[in-house]
């Protein structure tokens, strides 16, 4: 993958690093602290320093994972981001197992209608953008929280593995979510190379990558990686299931939708996997971390519906536009 154009003077220094230019570090990190996940710059610098930990980017050498100023240079970044979310998605916890406070937050969301737009609305220039949007992460699907793995122990590690390895296919290549998602971004001819479009995709795209590796590359946040996890997989059979009749109203074959019926089967099982074996018996070992567990639920839920309402907002003002003309 090549290195993305900067969007501001904080990627801009990131990239000229990883591209061999020396100049200092900024002195000063100037972010949009009342929405940093809006902060275009902010985002692509954070989604950047993190691809270090994955798979890299062409002409840069490994080592720069481990960089002293590029680490230094996260940890302020870092610093703006992570006290907005603890501020904006701090859950109310209570004596109650874990898995059913996990339900209680999930059954009280109320998030913009992307799935019911894509499902019944949409047309192909619209279901285009929302799978390039979501190739961000589904090209690397269940990467970031596979770093929780070895850091789990029990019942919980045996819960995390069994989701994970349904998650690459059961050993099979083509059956891995990410090689079927490539199927759906060929039908709708769209490069499905890994990063590709990261720099088209607005800042709140990179915001819903940057928040799982977060939580992934920091050893502190394993219970809010498994809350993170179980609020994907308790909020996905239905979405998946509009997401699938809307490919098949404009056109998709059933090879082509198979990404989205493969999780309307999957995430049915790995909800129920999720909520008790993964986070109940992670809040059994640690009971200290329940907050934390309903802090990154309550993280992916809230990045979601920023992310669907800026979609559904950029389509509207479109199609007003398309009207007034």
């Amino acid at each position: 993958m090549q290195l993305p154009p900067p969007r501001g003077p904080l990627s801009a220094w990131l990239i000229g690093r990883l591209e061999g230019r020396g100049s200092p570090m900024p002195s000063s990190i100037t972010v949009d602290r009342t929405s940093p996940w809006a902060d275009e710059d902010l985002q692509l610098a954070l989604w950047c320093c993190y691809e270090l930990h994955y798979r890299g980017f062409d002409g840069v050498t490994p080592d720069a994972e481990w960089d002293p100023e590029i680490l230094a240079f996260r940890a302020r970044l870092e610093k703006p981001w992570s006290e907005w979310l603890t501020s904006s998605f701090q859950p109310v916890v209570t004596d109650d197992p874990v898995s059913r406070q996990l339900r209680e937050l999930i059954d009280t969301d109320d998030g913009p209608p992307l799935a019911a737009h894509l499902h019944r609305h949409a047309d192909l220039d619209q279901f285009r953008e929302f799978v390039r949007n979501r190739s961000i992460y589904q090209l690397k699907e269940a990467d970031p929280h596979s770093f929780g793995i070895p850091r789990l122990d029990g019942p919980a590690k045996a819960a995390l593995v069994e989701i994970q390895a349904d998650e690459y296919g059961g050993g099979r290549p083509e059956r891995m979510h990410a090689e079927l998602f490539r199927t759906t971004m060929r039908w709708l001819g769209l490069d499905d190379t890994y990063g590709h479009y990261v720099p088209d995709v607005p800042a709140v795209t990179l915001a819903i990558s940057n928040l799982m590796s977060y939580f992934a590359v920091h050893r502190r946040w394993v219970g809010a990686l498994v809350g993170h996890l179980a609020a994907l997989e308790m909020t996905s059979t239905l979405p998946n299931r509009r997401y699938a009749a809307g490919a098949a109203r404009l056109g998709a074959s059933e090879a082509q939708a198979r990404y989205f019926t493969e999780h309307v089967e999957a995430d049915a099982v790995h909800e129920q996997i999720a909520a008790h074996d993964l986070c109940d018996g992670y809040a059994a070992q640690h009971p200290e971390a329940a907050g934390d567990i309903l802090f990154g639920a309550a993280c992916s839920l809230g990045l979601d519906n920023l992310f669907a309402r800026d979609l559904l907002a950029r389509w509207t003002a479109t199609t007003s536009q398309q009207v007034a003309s």
